[in-house]
């Protein structure tokens, strides 16, 4: 182990236009937009983590193989909110008990209730709230 060890300074996602994409999650966060620097526009840090959306001229293709869980005390109406801002449900994914969702470039993402929870060993949810 080192003295200083490395921590996750911010988060980047790949878009084909970052302005729009880093509007829907700041209105979905509650994170203004702060920062505008060459192919980068940036969400206000939180909790000492930066959220950025880096432009590129690929657009999305397959599965994430990472994203982000976002909790909320009602998922459902989230959902709703989510949709309004140009999101999307993936109903591909309703089987897994966790509320699958996609940002208006199809980054997929999760809205997870507040309380608790357990996985049976497939991943599926079971809400204990």
């Amino acid at each position: 182990m080192t003295d200083s060890p490395m921590k996750i300074n911010a988060l980047i996602v790949d878009a084909t236009d970052p302005e729009r994409l880093a509007l829907f999650w700041s209105e979905l966060l509650g994170r203004p937009v702060v920062g505008r620097m060459g192919p980068y526009v940036w969400l206000r840090r939180e909790d000492g983590l930066g959220l950025g959306f880096q432009r590129t001229a690929e657009p999305k293709s397959g599965k994430n193989r990472m994203h982000f869980d976002i909790t909320s005390p009602d998922p459902a109406a989230e959902q709703q909110r989510v949709e309004k801002l140009g999101g999307s449900r993936l109903e591909q994914y309703s089987g897994g008990g966790f509320l699958v969702m996609a940002d208006p470039e199809g980054n997929e993402f999760c809205i997870i209730p507040e309380g608790p929870f357990e996985l049976d060993d497939e991943g599926r949810a079971n809400y204990l709230g």
